[in-house]
């Protein structure tokens, strides 16, 4: 049981360390990672999902895309309206949850990407693993899950020892 519970533990922290790495290489077709910080598109998108977004030629009415390269935070919507304005399109969004359009008229040139795919609330263990206290959790609840599996195999290991010599000894 402890070992499967183990392996389990190293799968994930694994799957963290590898979101954690991904943004910072290029990546080929520019995809990018990002998480959702609200809940404005809910329930399709839950507050705390990881999105994989990666940019399209056409976005469409009711493509989901994650715009504002020039924002600290990006946002991701669902396109609501395309309007054309100089051979341009206009996006409008809306978020699933909210009740009226975003006031913001999105260009082409904002939007980061369409998003491909949705992995419910592992931004929140993405976020916790970004601050110190949990960077450090990753590394030492693993290293103590193996300390204390080696301690206990040589632990095991000197009692086998003890019982061959005392065998050796009674004959």
């Amino acid at each position: 049981m402890f070992k499967v519970i183990s392996y389990i533990f190293y799968t994930i922290v694994a799957i963290i360390a590898l979101l954690l790495i991904i943004p910072l290489f290029p990546l080929p077709g520019n995809y990018q990672i990002f998480t959702v910080l609200s809940g404005s598109m809910e329930p399709e998108i839950h507050t705390g999902s990881v999105v994989i977004v990666k940019p399209v030629d056409n976005y469409e009415i009711d493509d989901v895309i994650t715009f504002g390269k020039t924002k600290k935070t990006p946002t991701t919507h669902r396109i609501h309206d395309i309007q054309v304005s100089v051979g341009n399109p206009i996006y409008k969004t809306k978020g699933d949850a909210n009740n009226a359009p975003d006031s913001t008229e999105i260009t082409k040139d904002e939007v980061i990407g369409k998003v491909l795919l949705s992995v419910p609330y592992a931004g929140f263990v993405i976020s916790t693993a970004k601050k110190p206290w949990g960077f450090a959790l990753i590394i030492i609840i693993p290293a103590l899950i193996i300390i204390s599996d080696e301690i206990k195999k040589i632990w095991l290991e000197i009692k086998k020892m003890k019982g061959k010599k005392e065998e050796e000894k009674d004959s």
